[in-house]
């Protein structure tokens, strides 16, 4: 097995793309009448760096298998203890969330346990535009001139080291909840909830992947724990924690956190809860997503969320919350609408940004990190594309937007680039206003006349990470079949491995040889083909945002008489009257 994973698949060396193909694990050839089961999910398994002892865990991820104590994590009983406090003196409480998908479920979700518990709390969630990211010291000083004695941040604040001193110099009891990377020095908290934290124990650090929502929800366990062990339940029913596990998988996924372990168990039980549709806005968001069954994991990433992300981008940042938090269905089907109007003038914002940001990058071939800036951008959409011109280009990417004197900013990095930790150095190096995130996603508030300095500074220091990345680019491959094989019975085996996500990526298929029977533009950019193989079989596909790529032109106007092998995941594609499996292109290579 050894030999035949380090071997190109189909002798494919240089594909279309520029990748040569491997096996991810060990060579899966299937016929197109071969029987599937088992083998398939144990090798999808496996290659995905599950031992095999422990493939029975890995097959049916729950929460008994990989739910950890919360009281592994510094502070975590610390801030349930005085959570548990203000539940019983009846305290004022705030939830200060992030205005993005993570920031919206874990507010929603603390809101939703609190209020199962008798206490009605308040949240903010800052303004994009106005306030920026990240608890803003004002904010939370007239916070708690208004009577909140405890402000529960999410999402943010593990680097919000002069607002949280301003609120604690107010008396004031802050409690961060975040999964950001961390300074050495802490802020001034009652108790600071992140398993980034650079002191964090190696069991508890081992979580680091966690969004903010799976961290909230660590906080809740905790939480009622607390209160239990405090007899508050004696004459009152125990919330049920597993009934918020649809925010949790939402959040998650929305939020590119790395699926494997405990996030594959949060989203395989969250869609389970979330196909009940027992919460009111969780319901309509879904009705609102044209979704005409029961969401999967994909949908979370590509409906559900940039609907309720739009709220924060250009519209209305409270939104999401109150969205996933009402208990009027009326006021759910309003705002879930006014959601999906939104998403709409996102993604027209988001063309015209990803236009201008594309002829900037036409004169950075030799550049190690993309970097590009435009005045009047809005910030909305910056890291939207930069996601779209790292996905295009292989390479990291930071887009800003500026507005006079300074620029916001906003970054998407590639497996083995940890951004998050260049941009955190770039600020300490005084190069930054402000910056943090993670290894894939970052942050940042820029002087003007310092972009071209952050730019240079990035690609050197970048350069060699970059350059081992880009290095290991192969196309891995999972299984590969006829076209007669390409079944919705092979998509529904594949889908026994998942939930798939970043970390656990979903299976690629390898099909052919085949011929393009018919290849023509879809939309604005997108390459549909018909393909048949020498069994007489065909089968659809599309290659999303190919068209100007070298593939997409090449399909289009290189491939008549030549036989292809074409490679990417299978889906079913459900419009017809008879659900059929299709394939989404990701590569392809000549056969002959």
């Amino acid at each position: 097995m050894a030999s035949q994973a380090l071997s190109h698949v189909f002798g494919v060396s240089s594909s279309l793309t520029g990748r040569a193909w491997r096996w991810r694990g060990g060579n899966m050839e299937l016929g197109g009448s071969q029987t599937l089961g088992d083998d398939i999910v144990r090798q999808l398994l496996l290659s995905r760096g599950v031992a095999a002892e422990d493939i029975e865990r890995h097959r049916q991820p729950t929460l008994r298998n990989f739910l950890p104590d919360p009281s592994l994590f510094r502070d975590m009983d610390v801030a349930a203890d005085r959570i548990a406090q203000a539940v019983l003196a009846g305290e004022t409480i705030t939830i200060y969330g992030d205005y993005d998908v993570d920031g919206a479920t874990s507010s929603a979700l603390l809101i939703r346990l609190l209020r199962d518990l008798g206490v009605e709390a308040g949240y903010y969630i800052p303004d994009r535009l106005l306030e920026g990211y990240g608890p803003s010291g004002e904010a939370l000083v007239r916070l708690g001139q208004s009577g909140s004695s405890l402000i529960v941040t999410v999402d943010c604040g593990a680097m919000a080291h002069e607002a949280l001193a301003m609120a604690h110099d107010a008396g004031i009891d802050v409690i961060v909840v975040d999964h950001h990377k961390c300074s050495a020095e802490l802020p001034k908290t009652v108790a600071l909830v992140n398993p980034n934290r650079l002191d964090e124990e190696d069991d508890a650090a081992a979580h680091g992947h966690l969004a903010a929502v799976g961290v909230a929800f660590l906080l809740g366990i905790a939480l009622v724990r607390t209160l239990r062990q405090r007899g508050f339940f004696a004459g009152r029913k125990e919330p049920d924690l597993l009934a918020l596990l649809d925010v949790v998988a939402l959040g998650t996924v929305a939020d590119v956190a790395a699926l494997h372990g405990l996030n594959r168990a949060f989203v395989a039980q969250g869609l389970k809860v979330m196909a009940r549709r027992d919460n009111i806005g969780m319901s309509a968001l879904i009705d609102a997503s044209r979704l005409k069954r029961s969401p999967a994991c994909s949908d979370l990433g590509f409906a559900l969320g940039p609907r309720i992300n739009a709220g924060g981008r250009v519209g209305e940042s409270t939104l999401g919350v109150r969205l996933l938090t009402t208990r009027d269905p009326e006021e759910a089907r309003t705002i879930a609408a006014q959601l999906s109007a939104l998403n709409d003038e996102r993604r027209a914002i988001e063309a015209e940004v990803q236009e201008a940001a594309e002829q900037q990058i036409a004169a950075q071939h030799s550049r190690a990190v993309h970097l590009v800036a435009g005045e009047g951008w809005h910030p909305g959409v910056i890291g939207i594309v930069a996601g779209r011109i790292k996905e295009k280009t292989g390479k990291p990417a930071v887009v800003i937007a500026l507005d006079g004197d300074t620029g916001k900013g906003s970054g998407r990095s590639i497996s083995g680039v940890d951004l998050g930790a260049a941009i955190i150095r770039a600020r300490g190096e005084g190069l930054l206003v402000a910056g943090g995130g993670h290894a894939m996603a970052a942050g940042l508030t820029v002087d003007a006349d310092k972009v071209d300095q952050l730019a240079d500074w990035l690609d050197h220091t970048l350069e060699g990470h970059v350059a081992r990345a880009s290095a290991t680019r192969d196309m891995a491959l999972d299984i590969a079949v006829a076209p007669g094989g390409l079944t919705s019975e092979l998509v529904n085996s594949l889908e026994e491995a998942g939930p798939y996500g970043v970390g656990w990526p979903g299976p690629r298929v390898a099909v052919g040889p085949v011929r393009l029977v018919k290849c023509d533009i879809v939309g604005t950019d997108h390459v549909r083909l018909i393909a048949a193989g020498d069994d007489g079989k065909s089968f659809k596909g599309i290659a999303f945002r190919a068209a100007e790529s070298d593939m997409g032109q090449a399909l289009l106007h290189g491939s008549r008489g030549r036989r292809l092998w074409l490679a990417g995941r299978v889906k079913i594609d459900d419009w017809g009257n008879r659900p059929q499996a299709e394939l989404h292109l990701e590569d392809a290579a000549w056969a002959d």
